[in-house]
């Protein structure tokens, strides 16, 4: 059997409705700051729910002219800044690596659904001859890794992930794979999703799965909490460089954290809902720490999915009893969605970079509003405070619709 390779974690970037960047984005979760208020990017007087986790301040022309700005979607701008941020925090030099074993899988879980609702509505007033010519390339989802890759050279897999909420994560766990078995020895990898449009919101709204706490959002996300009433559908961009251990140390990188493991399982249940005892979340989480050789007593922190919807957070919280068992009490468990909402797409890849941080700095961000916990969520959620811990090990949680499930697990180095 082929011995995997060790992958480690040397650049990372996050664009969040609480920071624009890396640095602002962990300061601004470890002070508990909440991003949640009021659409401002449509009117959205009259729907079910108006707020969100907006990213305010973003500016694509940081990284990105004019003209390849009006050729992208918002979440490809948000996705490609991000991951040129990623690749400048991980200071490779892209002139001084074998450019055809880098690569890229950041995915999004809708994509460009702003752009696909601007043209609808243009296709329905006017002659088909209207429609740009760039219309396919600026929704498709593969677009992200593609201009990425052509933007920097790099001729190695090109792909990306889509399943649903889990992308990001699932995205950061393929791409391991890839390093681990010889396919790449640089990966950069994460979600973009830019989903705050009234479609997307209506849909959501319709099938009941947004908070519609109006007069009070930024108290709105509020996981384990008895007075959740649903997730807030947030934005933004997490991605993160992936190297080869020995090809890391060879150029004398930096590195924030390995990735020792990941895991995936199917609920097999339900096209939108857990199933109810958090079996497939259970079965994830013991796959991701089988594939990492560790054992729950190594865990010391985990970044739940965390969605602040009543059947959900239930659920991830008998899943973390039934891996842990009477160790689950001793885990620090917190949800950055309590501050940023849920970035659909995009939550795993920003969750995993501040599961990243977490280990880096050991440090806890909180879970802010939870104010009256759930009796049956009962667990140590970390509540109002960062907490200083020692962390050697922590696992990053993501479910989506469709019952599809994974689990990164990171370490100290």
């Amino acid at each position: 059997m082929t011995r995997k390779r060790r992958v480690v974690v040397t650049g990372m970037s996050a664009i969040t409705p609480v920071g624009i960047g890396l640095e602002e984005s962990w300061h601004a979760m470890v002070n508990g700051t909440n991003g949640i208020r009021n659409i401002s990017l449509f009117d959205a007087t009259g729907f079910p729910c108006s707020f969100a986790g907006e990213v305010s301040d973003f500016d694509p022309l940081c990284e990105l002219s004019s003209k390849e700005a009006r050729k992208m979607d918002r979440f490809m701008q948000l996705g490609i800044v991000c991951g040129k941020w990623a690749i400048e925090d991980s200071g490779i030099d892209v002139s001084k690596v074998d450019v055809d074993r880098a690569g890229v899988n950041i995915g999004s879980g809708i994509g460009g659904i702003k752009t696909i609702e601007a043209t609808a509505g243009q296709f329905a007033l006017q002659d088909s001859r209207r429609v740009s010519p760039f219309y396919i390339p600026m929704t498709i989802i593969n677009m992200i890794s593609g201009n990425l890759s052509i933007m920097c050279g790099l001729r190695g897999p090109n792909l990306c992930t889509v399943t649903a909420c889990t992308t990001g994560t699932h995205a950061i766990g393929e791409a391991s794979r890839l390093i681990e078995y010889g396919d790449a020895d640089i990966m950069v990898a994460g979600g973009a999703e830019a989903p705050i449009t009234p479609t997307s919101v209506a849909g959501f709204a319709s099938a009941k799965a947004l908070s519609t706490r109006n007069d009070e959002p930024s108290r709105a996300s509020r996981p384990w909490d008895c007075d959740r009433d649903g997730f807030v559908i947030g934005e933004g961009s997490g991605v993160m460089v992936l190297e080869e251990y020995e090809h890391a140390c060879a150029r004398g990188a930096r590195i924030y954290a390995e990735l020792l493991g990941f895991g995936l399982s199917g609920d097999a249940y339900h096209m939108t809902g857990p199933s109810p005892g958090g079996e497939g979340a259970s079965k994830c989480m013991n796959s991701a720490m089988r594939n990492a050789g560790l054992n729950p007593e190594d865990i010391d922190y985990l970044n739940a999915h965390g969605t602040s919807t009543p059947l959900g957070d239930i659920a991830e919280t008998l899943a973390v009893k039934s891996s842990f068992g009477s160790r689950s009490k001793d885990i620090a468990i917190s949800s950055n969605k309590s501050m940023i909402g849920h970035l659909l797409g995009a939550a795993g890849g920003v969750e995993a970079v501040m599961t990243v941080m977490s280990v880096y700095r050991q440090t806890i961000p909180p879970t802010v509003n939870l104010e009256n916990p759930d009796p049956e969520c009962d667990l140590d959620y970390v509540p109002d405070q960062a907490r200083t811990a020692n962390i050697r090990a922590a696992l990053s949680n993501s479910f989506g619709f469709g019952g599809t499930n994974g689990t990164l697990a990171f370490g100290r180095i």
